[in-house]
């Protein structure tokens, strides 16, 4: 059998990750550094959620994720967007497809919406000094 390798990339905000899916042992690592002491604890399960909601469709895999860019929280739903869909693409099964969009939408779609940026001579976004006019 051909050794399959799949290639995905999750964007979150200003966060993008890329994760690389092959047949293994069942480690994850982000950025070189195991899943299991990566960060806090909210963060590893959220990266976790799409391997644990594969169960036993999902064989031993080793995951490799590199994240930049944004925050913590970011890479995290970033990574987590990225190694949803691999896991996807890997089983080729539609059951785990709908699965995952019953229980979270967010696991395979990803979310647009990016920070505004600020305006010339302004201190934000969308806020205004105000004017008094008599």
């Amino acid at each position: 059998m051909v050794n399959k390798i799949i290639q995905t990339i999750g964007k979150r905000k200003r966060s993008i990750a890329y994760a690389k899916l092959k047949k293994g042992k069942g480690v994850i690592r982000i950025n070189g550094i195991n899943l299991e002491v990566y960060g806090d604890i909210i963060s590893r399960m959220r990266i976790k959620e799409p391997v644990m909601l594969a169960g036993d469709a999902l064989e031993p895999v080793d995951v490799s994720i590199k994240v930049e860019g944004g925050g913590f929280q970011g890479q995290a739903e970033a990574a987590r967007l990225a190694l949803a869909k691999a896991i996807i693409a890997y089983t080729k099964k539609d059951a785990l497809k709908t699965k995952f969009l019953e229980y979270d939408r967010r696991l395979l779609v990803a979310d647009k919406r990016r920070t505004e940026p600020q305006k010339p001579n302004r201190s934000a976004a969308r806020s205004v000094e105000q004017m008094s006019k008599r």
